[in-house]
């Protein structure tokens, strides 16, 4: 049997859980994610929390990714403030993580079964925005 864990970018998981300790501050930052980009390159970003449902922390990645000129991820991962681990992404997250990169790998689970998982694990028979935007062209 293989390891799941052999294959998952432990560094990424750091980069995540090293914002999620130094960035997350009281009740406003609580989330951390960190995506490794097609050419290398590690971009973090912190949630936003606010009650009228501000944004994750895997959606504000999205839009700083974007200001750096990154526009391809390929593996992303959440982790919460004070120790709490890896944090799957909700399901609006799934949704449009779905629809930016239909290949993207979330990094998911605890302990010894932290693994990388297509996004479309994470959202099966999901209708996917980009093919719609194809037909429209």
């Amino acid at each position: 049997m293989t390891d799941p864990t052999l294959h998952v970018d432990h560094e990424l998981i750091g980069a995540a859980a090293d914002a999620a300790r130094t960035r997350c501050r009281g009740d406003n930052h609580t989330m951390a994610a960190a995506a490794r980009a097609q050419d290398g390159r590690i971009v973090t970003a912190v949630n936003a929390y606010h009650f009228t449902g501000g944004p994750c922390a895997e959606l504000v990645l999205i839009g700083t990714a974007a200001a750096q000129g990154v526009y391809a991820l390929d593996t992303i991962v959440a982790v919460g403030d004070r120790d709490r681990g890896i944090v799957p992404p909700c399901g609006r997250c799934r949704q449009v993580l779905l629809d930016y990169f239909p290949a993207i790998e979330v990094i998911v689970g605890t302990g010894n079964h932290v693994r990388a998982v297509p996004i479309t694990d994470l959202l099966p028979e999901s209708y996917v925005w980009a093919d719609h935007q194809l037909d429209a062209e």
